[in-house]
């Protein structure tokens, strides 16, 4: 038993550091996928920044506009590499020009909001700083030496790392010291409806699960109401 704890334990400690943003703490996000317009917002981010290079091939976009309530209309602008909107969401970038960028191939965020969470993607999206030792010139307070650019850099700007000790290069903080197109209340906003969405391509089904929950509770409660009745009529002769 002893080992196999031991074993669980240690299965957990991954998931745990990741949970943690490598010792950074995490900005809570509250996620409420009722809210259908930041969904949409996300959607759009998505396919306009990320989708150029990260896919997510579990996703199609009919069906992510019809649970999110995009139209057509607005769907097909945002649809880079292809007319069918019966396509799942696949990468734009050639598979062979992104291993030579990269290094490797971006990774599929379908269920990345599953893996890292919510808070992790947050705070990670907000957390890009000036590195001139990275290949694209950025590191990240989240992910350490990250291999990606900034895709957002236009518009959050470009953050400077200002230090609580310079000898050891430890980070207190972030200032933005190259403005982008908008201003840090209006960038978180985008953010969070970029994890919003990013949620929801996670498990799309709990939209239904939600609408679900609410009929089954509200039949157990008329259920609940009836039975007593009966139990209530069928007693009254007994005694």
């Amino acid at each position: 038993m002893k080992k196999i704890l031991s074993v669980l334990l240690l299965s957990w400690l991954p998931a745990m550091g990741m949970a943690a943003g490598g010792g950074v703490a995490l900005d809570h996000l509250e996620i409420d996928l009722s809210d259908q317009e930041s969904m949409r917002n996300g959607a759009k981010v998505f396919m306009t920044y990320c989708l150029n290079c990260h896919s997510a091939k579990y996703q199609r976009y009919n069906r992510m506009a019809e649970d999110i309530g995009m139209s057509l209309e607005e769907l097909k602008p945002l649809m880079f590499i292809t007319d069918k909107v019966g396509d799942t969401m696949s990468v734009a970038i050639d598979h062979k020009q992104a291993k030579k960028w990269f290094g490797t191939l971006p990774p599929d965020l379908s269920l990345v909001a599953r893996s890292r969470g919510p808070d992790w993607l947050y705070t990670y999206m907000r957390s890009f700083y000036r590195d001139d030792s990275r290949p694209f010139g950025v590191n990240n307070l989240v992910f350490k030496d990250v291999g990606m650019p900034h895709a957002l850099i236009d518009l959050q700007g470009l953050a400077e790392p200002v230090y609580k000790d310079e000898t050891k290069k430890e980070i207190s903080r972030l200032e933005i010291k190259t403005a982008g197109t908008l201003t840090a209340e209006q960038y978180d906003d985008l953010v969070s409806d970029l994890v919003h969405f990013l949620v929801y391509v996670g498990e799309p089904a709990k939209l239904e699960r939600y609408s679900l929950g609410v009929k089954v509770i509200l039949f157990l409660v008329v259920l609940t109401i009836l039975l007593y009745l009966v139990k209530r009529e069928y007693w009254r002769d007994v005694r």
